[in-house]
C-alpha cells in the first residue's frame, strides 16, 4: 500500500524522523536558552548603619480618675435644690444638693426644749442637795434622804449632758442637709432631681472624678523590673502616653507607683504614672498607648524595618555582596524604633541590605539598584 507513489513504510519513517528532530532543536534551543545569563533583579537596598538607641518600654495603659468620689446623702428627706448641671466642672466645697431641713430644725428645738427643762430640774436638785448636806450635818434628816437628794442631783447633771450630745447630734445631721462637694473634679450623671426623696447612705446622687491630674495604669513584664526601680531611685521617670489616633504631642508624666508584688499568672507588674492632663486630652477609661525610655544603647548596629523578614527558621536579612549578588543571612533581632530596627547577631555597619523587591529573590541572585520600583 502507498500514499501518493510513497510507500506507507517510507511514510511512518519519515514521520518520526521529523518528530525527532523537532525534539532535538527544542532541546538545543533550550540549551541555548539557559546558557544566556538572567536579567539581574531590580531591588532597593541602604546601607547598615550605627546610632545610639533608646531602650523603650511600650504598653497598653488605660486613663483613671485621680480621685473619685460617690456623694451620697447623710441624711434622708426631700432634695429641694440641684445647684449644678450634669458633666459641670466643680470646685472643692461647691454647694451641689440640698435637703429639706425643716424636719432636722424642728427636732433640734424639740431637743432644745428638753434642755431647758432638764437643766431647770438639775438647778433645783443642785440646791435640794445643799440643803440635805446641811440638814444632816444638823440631824434633822437621816443618811439615806441625804443620799438620795445626792444622787438625783448627779442623775439630772448626767441627763443636761446627754441632752447636749443630742443637740450637737442633731446639728450635725442638719450640717449634711447641704452637701458640698469634697474634691475638684467634674460631675457625672445625675441621679436624683429636685423634689426627689432620698434616703440615707443610700445610691449616689452623682459621681465626681477629679481629672486633672489623672493616673494612667498600665503593666510591664517582670524582667523590666530591675531596671524600672534602678531609674527610679535616680530620679523621676517619664512615661509618654498617646491617644491612638491623635496626631498631636504626646502627653508627658512621671512613673508615681510600682504594684508591691508580680502577678504569676501573666508574669507582669502593675504600674501607674501621674499626667498633670491640663490639656484633658486623657480622659478616664480610655487606653492610650504607653512608651517608657529606660536606657540609651549607645553605636548600636540597626536596619530598615523593611530588610527584616521572616522564614521558618526565623528572622533573616539579603545581603549584597561586592559582586551585586545577595547571600540569605540569619539575623537577632532587638527593639524596633519607627522604621528601623536594632541588630544583635549578624550584621556589621556598612553592609548592604535589600529592603524591597525581595520575593523575587533566592541566594546568590544577580541584583540591581534601583531609584525606584
Amino acid at each position: 500500500m502507498s500514499i501518493i507513489g510513497v510507500p506507507v513504510g517510507r511514510w511512518r519513517r519519515l514521520f518520526i524522523l521529523s518528530f525527532v528532530l523537532i525534539a532535538f532543536s527544542s532541546s538545543c534551543a533550550k540549551k541555548e536558552e539557559a546558557k544566556k545569563p538572567k536579567p539581574p533583579v531590580p531591588v532597593l537596598a541602604v546601607k547598615v548603619i550605627q546610632k545610639d538607641v533608646p531602650m523603650l518600654l511600650r504598653a497598653i495603659g488605660n486613663v483613671e480618675a485621680y480621685s473619685t468620689v460617690s456623694v451620697r446623702s447623710i441624711v434622708a428627706g426631700e432634695v429641694t435644690s440641684v445647684n449644678f448641671r450634669e458633666g459641670q466642672d466643680v470646685k472643692r466645697g461647691t454647694l451641689l444638693f440640698t435637703i429639706d431641713p425643716r424636719p432636722i430644725q424642728a427636732e433640734l428645738k424639740r431637743a432644745e426644749s428638753i434642755l431647758a427643762k432638764d437643766l431647770v430640774e438639775a438647778e433645783n436638785a443642785e440646791v435640794d442637795s445643799a440643803r440635805y448636806v446641811d440638814l444632816y450635818k444638823k440631824g434633822m434628816v437621816s443618811k439615806q434622804q441625804h443620799d438620795q437628794a445626792s444622787t438625783t442631783g448627779k442623775s439630772l447633771r448626767e441627763t443636761v449632758e446627754t441632752d447636749k450630745a443630742a443637740i450637737d447630734s442633731i446639728k450635725v445631721q442638719l450640717g449634711y442637709t447641704k452637701i458640698y462637694s469634697p474634691i475638684e473634679g467634674r460631675t457625672g450623671v445625675l441621679n436624683v432631681n429636685r423634689g426627689n426623696i432620698v434616703k440615707a447612705n443610700d445610691l449616689p446622687m452623682v459621681v465626681i472624678n477629679q481629672i486633672r491630674p489623672v493616673y494612667v495604669t498600665f503593666s510591664v513584664p517582670e524582667k523590666s523590673l530591675t531596671d524600672i526601680q534602678q531609674l527610679m531611685s535616680k530620679g523621676r521617670l517619664k512615661v509618654e502616653a498617646r491617644i491612638n489616633g491623635d496626631t498631636g504631642p504626646a502627653a508627658v508624666g512621671y512613673l508615681s507607683f510600682i504594684d508591691n508584688g508580680v502577678d504569676v499568672g501573666t508574669n507582669t507588674i502593675k504600674l501607674k504614672a501621674t499626667f498633670d492632663n491640663a490639656d484633658r486630652r486623657l480622659w478616664p477609661g480610655r487606653f492610650v498607648d504607653v512608651l517608657m525610655m529606660l536606657s540609651v544603647r549607645s553605636g548600636a548596629t540597626v536596619a530598615p524595618n523593611s530588610a527584616i523578614l521572616t522564614g521558618q527558621k526565623g528572622q533573616y536579612v539579603f545581603v549584597m555582596k561586592p559582586d551585586n549578588t545577595v547571600e540569605s543571612r540569619p539575623v537577632v533581632i532587638g527593639v524596633t524604633q519607627d522604621d528601623m530596627t536594632l541588630i544583635e547577631q549578624g550584621l556589621k555597619p556598612g553592609e548592604t541590605v535589600v529592603t524591597d523587591g525581595q520575593v523575587r529573590l533566592v541566594p546568590g541572585a544577580k541584583v540591581e539598584i534601583k531609584q525606584s520600583l
